[in-house]
């Protein structure tokens, strides 16, 4: 078989973009070797062209303005890695596929908000758009779930899909310290960007839960999510937890019930014997429910260029064995449009911390509340403040309809012995 050779265009320079680089041309050898074809990175684009990096880039491959790229025929393969759903991005993306240039992004902020009208550009094109490394870095969820899982009807995904809150989660834990300096301390080491709200706020894990929800059925992009971040979780929340028999973690699931699709984002207690509990660090873990193959965990680095790089490259390489896919594993023509469900309609048992006023009838008048609204208490922990004018309690419910704990605490939050808002966690019992 004759060897053809992919001509790669790598747009956008910062770590990932420096790191994918030198490791293309360091290991170009042993990647044509084990895809049959070769390659060759012809052109590379960047906003700043003096940026110090550690790469040594050729002057015929510089191009300043990445939109002659688009047009150039001699590209076969663009790597964008620009970032965010609008802008730069965008345009080179859309620009690509309509010329019939295969894409491979780690850009999930664009996958899960254009991603419906990019894979009807890409299968009306007869070119590929790759994103393994848009969720979860290093962790091959997408390909499993495209074809190692191919014969597998999901029924549910979830799991944790961002590396920086799951590290300040479990610093928070193992080391006793508070969010803001844990936060502080990922920035320093490169776990979190200089700006984390993404991250924290649970936009980040949102997007994944997005595209993973079309893959694992078969649908189109459902943008309807509830989103809760971690920035409200303290120490006294993770010293409850451990009190409890729980680890804090931040988790995306999403899950087809009575016909309607439930995509969520939240702090969940997990069990502290179970899996997920045990997934510390920058890690991420997604676990996918299907049928027949049960439950299947895949586990894996979440991000940085290194991580990353392993799933861009995955994706040059399906590309330059020849094979044109669905970006979504199915045509467009078959792919499903699911009504949404509402988290206020799903049951679990949950975790609520009420700071109050020390003073008789507080608690009972609790309970009371609790009752009124068809929610059950099964277990209650109250530890009084230094100052023994208040009172921190802690009330783990049954399994409860979300929408009564929500009515429970909008009648909570009006009287007048207590002091902040108060503070929600489900559970997860799985």
């Amino acid at each position: 078989m004759k060897k053809r050779f992919y001509n790669i265009a790598i747009v956008g320079l910062g770590n990932i973009g420096s790191y994918l680089f030198n490791f293309l041309n360091k290991n170009k050898i042993n990647i044509s070797n084990k895809n049959i074809n070769n390659f060759k990175i012809i052109y590379v684009s960047a906003k700043n062209k003096n940026k110090k990096r550690k790469i040594n880039i050729k002057k015929n491959q510089w191009v300043k303005n990445f939109k002659t790229i688009i047009k150039d025929k001699k590209v076969d393969i663009i790597v964008e890695l620009i970032g965010g759903s609008e802008g730069a991005a965008k345009s080179l993306v859309f620009g690509a596929l309509k010329s019939k240039k295969h894409v491979v992004t780690a850009n999930k902020a664009l996958i899960s908000k254009y991603g419906d009208q990019l894979s009807k550009i890409a299968e009306k094109n007869k070119v590929n758009l790759e994103f393994e490394a848009a969720v979860c870095g290093g962790v091959p969820i997408i390909r499993s779930i495209k074809e190692g899982l191919i014969a597998n009807k999901i029924n549910r995904i979830y799991g944790i899909f961002n590396g920086t809150s799951n590290y300040v989660l479990s610093s928070m834990d193992q080391n006793k310290t508070s969010f803001n300096t844990t936060i502080n301390k990922a920035i320093k080491l490169g776990y979190a960007e200089s700006n984390p709200s993404s991250d924290i706020n649970g936009e980040d894990v949102a997007s994944k839960v997005k595209i993973l929800s079309c893959l694992s059925f078969n649908s189109f992009i459902n943008k309807n999510i509830h989103v809760e971040g971690i920035k409200d979780i303290d120490e006294e929340d993770i010293s409850n937890a451990n009190k409890l028999g729980y680890k804090i973690k931040l988790m995306g699931f999403s899950e087809i019930l009575d016909n309607k699709i439930f995509q969520r984002v939240h702090p969940t207690l997990v069990d502290k014997s179970s899996y997920i509990a045990g997934v510390n660090g920058v890690l991420n873990a997604v676990i996918v429910d299907g049928k027949p193959v049960g439950k299947n965990i895949i586990q894996g680095e979440g991000a940085g260029p290194s991580a990353t790089t392993s799933a861009l490259v995955s994706d040059i390489s399906s590309i330059m064995r020849g094979n044109i896919k669905f970006p979504f594993a199915i045509s467009n023509t078959r792919r499903k449009k699911y009504s949404s469900g509402k988290i206020t309609d799903l049951f679990f048992s949950s975790y609520i911390r009420l700071n109050v006023k020390d003073r008789y009838g507080v608690l009972a008048d609790i309970t009371k509340i609790f009752s009124n609204n068809k929610v059950s208490i099964k277990r209650v922990l109250q530890s009084p403040q230094k100052n023994k004018k208040n009172s921190s309690i802690v009330i783990i419910t049954h399994r409860s309809k979300d929408n009564y704990i929500q009515k429970t605490l909008k009648t909570l939050v009006k009287k007048s012995y207590i002091i902040k808002r108060p503070k929600l966690l489900r559970i997860e019992n799985d």
